[in-house]
């Protein structure tokens, strides 16, 4: 079949909305991504910067307290750790208004997609709520750009550095470690990680010794709170590196060699069947037609990684519009179409108690199996459906649908009504049939919520 307005809003957005109208065309998606991000300014997240400065006040204030052991400030460091849990949760719920109010859920979709392609979360206390202002410098600016121009953001962003180590890692034979043999060495986190999950792929035309030569080009990336990113040449292996048969790199040790290595991994052939088979999978099917990858492999390589290219190859082939919808929305997908579907105002979003926020976001999630920007390792979510239909998480689902709605949506829509505006052409005679018998509204909207129509994309 061909392009559907509504399978465009289910299965490239949130999900259907009684607010905001689908989109006309794949050409007017496209449109759409390539205009201003209303949401980013309407439903504003602190940068890097902004959160690094947190980061050096809070310091100040524990070292003060460890310093006088005064009580005045240890309640002073205190409150300011508070406040940044606080404004975690704040960060999440309007992440959530964005996908709820958005004219382009295809955007927010995109930024979903490329933030777990490059998962990075801090691991210590003050750094575990910078995952949403990672994404708000190096994912969302990049999303219409080249793919490479979105890798060099990635791996020179203070947060990729830090969850992978690299902040530590220091060339062989660099300047320091002849001043101090103590400090750490070659950490090769950031180069394997880059070749094997964000670039080329598992089993794509590299070797260990290759892994090794780009980890000694990366060392010298590194940041310090206050300051940003920095390049210290005192860190770096001096001499070129060998990286798949191109030397990059020389004395003195600079920055640009870097850049161009990973400008060089972004345009790869390889590279491209690596992310154009990622972005079929997540958005079409966990099993894509091969024509599908193909077409958009192509698109990728003649482009150089333009991705508003390579998203207009994905929309414009017929398999993307191909019908049964078979991927299962994960979590995080289901309550944010959830809301959507509800169009949640913000006014009240902002009158909600903490602890409903917890119990209609943050706990749901966790107990899914999705705990909010918290995946186990490097790789990000996983995408077979499998991962997500399990008892305890289908009984979350169940129990989210039924509970959640009220809180967040005080005046609930009519039933039928909601059917319609949430799964329109989607809703079959079981949906209809629960909807018209349930015993009460709220009991109704959980039915919507909880249908197998409104759980696929």
């Amino acid at each position: 079949m061909g392009f559907s307005a509504q399978l465009a809003e289910v299965r490239f957005g949130y999900g259907m909305s009684p607010v905001v109208a689908p989109p006309a065309s794949p050409e007017a998606m496209l449109t759409a991504l390539a205009a201003p991000d209303e949401m980013a300014t309407r439903f504003p997240i602190d940068s890097f910067d902004r959160f690094s400065a947190w980061v050096v006040e809070t310091r100040k204030l524990r070292k003060a307290f460890q310093k006088t052991k005064d009580q005045e400030k240890r309640e002073a460091y205190r409150a300011a750790r508070r406040a940044q849990n606080e404004v975690g949760m704040e960060w999440a719920m309007r992440a959530m208004l964005r996908c709820t109010h958005t004219q382009s859920g295809f955007r927010e979709r995109l930024v979903a997609f490329w933030a777990d392609h490059f998962t990075a979360k801090g691991k210590i206390g003050l750094l575990r709520t910078a995952t949403a202002p990672y994404i708000e410098d190096a994912i969302r600016p990049n999303v219409t750009a080249t793919f490479g121009d979105m890798l060099s953001a990635v791996v020179t962003h203070p947060l990729m550095l830090h969850f992978l180590d690299q902040n530590r890692s220091t060339g062989p034979n660099s300047k320091a470690v002849n001043r101090n043999d103590r400090l750490d060495g070659l950490n090769e986190n950031l180069a394997r990680e880059v070749m094997e999950l964000h670039t080329l792929g598992v089993g794509g035309p590299y070797s260990q010794d290759d892994v090794r030569q780009l980890a000694e080009l990366f060392t010298g990336l590194t940041f310090g709170f206050g300051e940003g990113f920095r390049f210290r040449r005192g860190f770096a292996e001096p001499g070129a590196e060998q990286i798949m048969g191109k030397s990059y790199g020389g004395d003195p040790a600079r920055l640009e060699p870097v850049l161009e290595a990973l400008h060089d991994l972004a345009v790869h052939p390889v590279t491209a069947r690596h992310i154009a088979s990622k972005l079929a999978v997540h958005f079409v099917s966990d099993t894509p037609d091969e024509s599908l990858v193909t077409h958009v492999t192509e698109r990728y390589v003649a482009s150089g990684g333009d991705l508003m290219a390579v998203y207009g190859a994905l929309l414009e082939h017929p398999a993307a519009w191909d019908t049964p919808r078979g991927n299962v929305k994960p979590p995080v997908d289901f309550i944010a179409s959830g809301w959507r579907a509800l169009a949640v105002d913000p006014d009240h979003v902002a009158r909600l108690r903490r602890r409903d926020m917890r119990r209609t976001l943050v706990n749901p999630l966790r107990d899914m199996g999705q705990p909010w920007q918290d995946p186990n390792g490097p790789d990000g979510w996983p995408e077979q459906d499998e991962a997500w239909i399990t008892p305890q998480g289908v009984a979350m689902r169940l129990r989210w649908a039924v509970s959640a709605p009220q809180v967040l949506c005080p005046d609930l829509p009519e039933p039928m009504g909601f059917v319609a505006s949430t799964l329109g052409d989607f809703a079959d005679e079981h949906v209809q049939f629960a909807a018209r018998a349930a015993e009460s509204q709220s009991d109704a909207i959980g039915m919507v919520l909880a249908a197998p129509a409104f759980q696929r994309r």
